[in-house]
């Protein structure tokens, strides 16, 4: 940990329950859920209503340790940083030791219940997840390496591989699909927020593309990996958990995408500093639309395929 001290010595009430859903980041555990659904909802076996809810709420558990876990490891860059600064930690709402505690029970209690609701081999892809994103990317990846984003995306992207083994039991083709889908979107999504929160990571002293290659350089990375992206999620059209309706959810949402990747590549320093940032930020708010229309459009995929209605 980077050597900043935050003051929790003034803090004199006692955290609230908003204070520990905050230190769990409800709006990644929205997005772990979601596609966790989506992984379950693909398979090609049914699940039983009680368990596939037990199972999703204990994956949702687990993303909201992980979150815990790395808000106490993270406390330091987070006083730093504007973005994070009003985190519950840096805020002096809870203390490190106190999101340390949650975040280590409720990683138990979803490892545990979740291999007592579906199967051991769901609990240890959650446990392995946990694992990955706290101590090698938050841990190790992400104050060593400009590629912190690019290795540690995969722990964002094994939601979808959990689901789709809660309901069958054992790996297939189609969930590292959807796991190739969030783990190459994850590069380009958080360097157009790091070009326009660059003095962020410099203060913070993380080694993001952005401060140890430049933003040139980073323009050009999110370029390269939104057109591999592209062919990986228009391709995903033709498999089994493709169909009619992702085709053309895919069609539209990677020529937009493509489009902002293209016009972030076509831009200088003058041009960024004038406006803001404007193109940047849009590009980055085209990419939160583009992973939850993907996963949606495979969700409906899976729903209207018992009707006849979904898949080729």
């Amino acid at each position: 940990m980077t050597d900043v001290s935050y003051n929790t010595d003034t803090q004199e009430a006692e955290p609230t329950m908003r204070d520990f859903y905050e230190l769990m980041k409800p709006r990644v555990m929205q997005l772990v859920v979601f596609t966790a659904v989506v992984g379950l909802l693909a398979a090609p076996v049914s699940v039983h209503p009680v368990i596939a809810f037990a199972s999703i709420l204990f994956i949702a558990v687990g993303a909201g340790a992980s979150g815990a876990l790395n808000m106490w490891w993270d406390a330091d860059i987070d006083q730093v940083m504007k973005r994070t600064a009003k985190r519950p930690i840096p805020a002096g709402n809870v203390k490190p030791g106190e999101a340390l505690n949650l975040g280590v029970a409720l990683s138990g209690l979803a490892v545990m219940m979740l291999a007592l609701s579906a199967n051991l081999l769901a609990a240890a892809l959650l446990a392995f997840t946990i694992f990955f994103y706290i101590v090698i990317y938050s841990m190790w990846l992400k104050r060593s390496t400009p590629q912190n984003i690019v290795i540690g995306g995969a722990a964002g992207a094994f939601p979808p591989v959990i689901g789709w083994v809660v309901a069958t039991g054992s790996m297939a083709v189609e969930p590292w699909l959807m796991f190739a889908l969030i783990f190459m979107w994850t590069p380009p999504h958080f360097w157009a927020l790091a070009l326009f929160m660059r003095s962020d990571y410099d203060d913070a002293g993380v080694p993001m593309l952005t401060v140890t290659h430049g933003r040139p350089a980073t323009r050009r990375h999110i370029l390269v990996y939104t057109v591999l992206l592209t062919v990986l999620a228009v391709g995903t059209a033709f498999t089994s958990i493709g169909g009619p309706i992702y085709l053309l959810a895919a069609l539209i949402l990677n020529g937009l995408f493509l489009k902002g990747a293209v016009d972030i590549w076509r831009r200088d320093e003058v041009m960024s500093e004038e406006d803001n940032f404007a193109v940047e930020r849009k590009f980055f708010k085209l990419s939160l639309l583009y992973l939850f229309l993907h996963f949606g459009a495979i969700l409906a995929e899976a729903l209207l395929r018992p009707w006849g209605l979904g898949g080729w």
